[in-house]
């Protein structure tokens, strides 16, 4: 079992019990899963970038990611349905965990000027969504391999009914946020 795995059920789950006064343990809010997207609109022009951009994102997600392909045609873009733009992986149980314990006591601390992430990354229904600029943040990125710096959306989905309790959650599990 991952460390914060651990953490959640022995400390989150009796706080997040005292501070929201839920009367059983399975109405404890949890995670659910984690999503990594990075959409690579380079790919229209050069496929290679894509190859790139899935085996990058499988590194640092230690699971296979799944090419994605646009759903409608923007000719703005020179962009037709059904061609590849992006890739994305999602994460549940212990990957999610070991994934989340990396990103926040590893990667986010490897950001130049960071000051913890603000409170508004909440989307109103308790689900969180961050950015990142850079791929190398993370450390199975090896910075002389890369040939471009690409950035991906990390996204966690809560079973919490409210951002608070969402920010309560996430705040327990160690995420950085400022003060």
């Amino acid at each position: 079992m991952s460390r914060l795995r651990e953490i959640y059920k022995t400390e989150v789950v009796p706080a997040m019990i005292k501070e929201f006064g839920y009367r059983s343990i399975m109405a404890v809010p949890r995670l659910e899963k984690v999503v990594l997207n990075m959409g690579l609109g380079e790919a229209i022009y050069n496929i290679k970038v894509l190859d790139k951009g899935v085996e990058e994102l499988t590194l640092i997600a230690g699971q296979k990611a799944v090419v994605t392909k646009a759903k409608r045609s923007i000719a703005g873009f020179k962009l037709r349905e059904g061609m590849p733009i992006g890739c994305t992986v999602t994460l549940r149980k212990d990957r999610m965990y070991e994934f989340l314990d990396k990103l926040f006591n590893v990667a986010l601390a490897r950001v130049r000027d960071f000051r913890g992430l603000s409170e508004k990354v909440f989307d109103g229904r308790a689900n969180c969504s961050i950015g990142i600029k850079e791929q190398i943040i993370f450390p199975e990125i090896d910075y002389d391999q890369i040939d471009k710096i690409k950035g991906l959306n990390i996204s966690i989905v809560t079973t919490a009914r409210s951002d608070a309790e969402g920010y309560f959650l996430l705040k327990l599990l160690g995420m950085p946020f400022r003060r």
